[in-house]
C-alpha cells in the first residue's frame, strides 16, 4: 500500500464493518426487511438538506433486497473493506474542500479538537447495570445518552461526548454504556480471512442486534433518572450501528426522550421514521444509501434535520475518525456543532 493511501487509514479500529452489521438478522420482534449490499454499485442522485440549503451531489449506492443476510456477512464485509480502500483513496483527493454549511458560534464553543492522545475529563460509574462513562455538570437538568459504535469506548468517541457535555450554552449530562460488557468487536476480527474469525464477527453481530438493545433503553433511563433525579429532560444519540438503536428506541411507545440524533447511522430504513414522533436528526456519510436516507427524511413527521457530510467515510464521528486528517477533524467538529445546535433548539 502506498504511503498516501496508508496516510488516510484509521489509526483505531476500523468501522467499516459496521455498514456490513446492517445485513444481520435481528430477532422475531423485528421483521422489516433489512439491508443488504449488492456486490454491482449504481449511481444514485441524493439531496443533501439542512435546515437551510439543499444541494444536489452524486455518489456511489448499493441497492436493498429481502434475503437471509446473515448467511451472507462475511463475503459482504470483505465487500465493503476493498471498497473503502477505493474511497479513503477519494477522501484524499477531496480533503481541501470547504465546509458546506455554516453554523452560529452562539450555541457552541467547541475546544480545539485533540488529534490524539485525548485525555477523556470523565469517569466511569456503574449505572443500571452497566459500566457507564459519565462526564458533564452535576447541576444539569438535561441529560444524553450516548450509543457507541460496535467498538466500544474510544476516544473518538469519548472527546465527543466530552464535547457535547460542556460546550454549549446549555451544558448535558451524558451517559455512554458498556453494552458489550467490556468485549466490543476486535479489529483482529476483521478482514474475516479464516473460519475463525468469520464465526467470531458472526457471533457478535447475533448476540447484539438492536432491538434487543433498543428495549434495554427504556429501562436504562429509568435506573439513571433515579440516581440523578436532577435530569428531567433525556435525549439519545447513536453512531454506526448505535444510530439503528436510536431510530427503534425513539419510535418506541416507551420512548422516554424528547430528542434523537443519529451520526453515520448503520441500517437506515425509512420504516423506521414512520414511528418516530420527535425531534430528530440524521448526520449521514457518503456510504449510506442516498435513496433510504431521502425517504427516512421524507417519512419523518416531526422537528427534523437531515444532512449529508458528502466527504466523509462512514464512522467519521466516532471511532473510525481518523483526527489527524485535518479535513476529517474539520467536519468531526462540525458534526458536533450541527449536534450541539439541535440539542440547543429541542431539549
Amino acid at each position: 500500500m502506498s504511503a498516501p493511501l496508508s496516510k488516510h487509514l484509521p489509526k483505531s479500529r476500523t468501522a467499516a464493518v459496521t455498514i456490513a452489521a446492517s445485513s444481520i438478522g435481528t430477532n422475531q420482534q423485528y421483521t422489516r426487511p433489512q439491508l443488504c449490499l449488492s456486490t454491482r454499485p449504481s449511481s444514485t442522485t441524493a439531496a443533501t438538506t439542512t435546515t437551510t440549503t439543499t444541494t444536489t451531489k452524486t455518489y456511489p449506492a448499493y441497492t436493498s433486497n429481502n434475503c437471509n443476510c446473515a448467511r451472507n456477512i462475511v463475503p459482504q464485509i470483505n465487500h465493503i473493506f476493498h471498497r473503502q480502500l477505493t474511497t479513503l483513496g477519494d477522501a484524499a483527493k477531496m480533503s481541501t474542500m470547504p465546509a458546506q454549511h455554516g453554523h452560529s458560534e452562539a450555541c457552541c464553543n467547541i475546544p480545539p479538537i485533540v488529534s490524539k492522545g485525548y485525555d477523556a475529563k470523565g469517569g466511569y460509574e456503574e449505572l443500571g447495570g452497566y459500566k457507564t462513562y459519565v462526564t458533564g455538570p452535576s447541576d444539569t437538568t438535561k441529560g444524553l445518552i450516548t450509543i457507541y459504535d460496535i467498538f466500544g469506548y474510544y476516544p473518538q468517541t469519548l472527546q465527543g461526548a466530552d464535547i457535547i457535555a460542556l460546550s454549549g450554552t446549555t451544558k448535558y449530562k451524558v451517559f455512554i454504556p458498556d453494552w458489550f460488557k467490556g468485549e466490543p468487536a476486535s479489529l483482529e476480527w476483521f478482514p474475516p480471512t479464516t473460519e475463525e474469525k468469520q464465526k467470531k464477527l458472526g457471533a457478535f453481530f447475533q448476540k447484539y442486534p438492536p432491538p434487543s438493545i433498543a428495549g434495554e433503553v427504556s429501562g436504562y433511563v429509568k435506573a439513571l433518572s433515579a440516581k440523578y433525579p436532577e435530569i428531567k429532560e433525556w435525549a439519545i444519540l447513536g453512531f454506526c450501528w448505535g444510530g439503528k438503536v436510536v431510530s427503534i428506541a425513539t419510535a418506541s411507545p416507551e420512548n422516554p426522550f424528547k430528542a434523537g440524533i443519529e451520526a453515520h447511522p448503520a441500517m437506515v430504513d425509512p420504516k423506521d421514521a414512520e414511528g418516530i414522533k420527535i425531534p430528530l436528526a440524521l448526520l449521514a456519510s457518503k456510504d449510506e444509501n442516498p435513496e433510504d436516507v431521502k425517504k427516512f427524511e421524507a417519512n419523518l413527521t416531526g422537528p427534523k434535520h437531515v444532512e449529508t457530510f458528502g466527504d466523509q467515510i462512514h464512522g467519521w464521528m466516532a471511532a473510525r475518525s481518523d483526527l489527524e486528517d485535518e479535513r476529517v477533524k474539520s467536519e468531526y467538529k462540525r458534526g458536533y456543532q450541527t449536534v450541539l445546535k439541535f440539542l440547543s433548539e429541542h431539549l
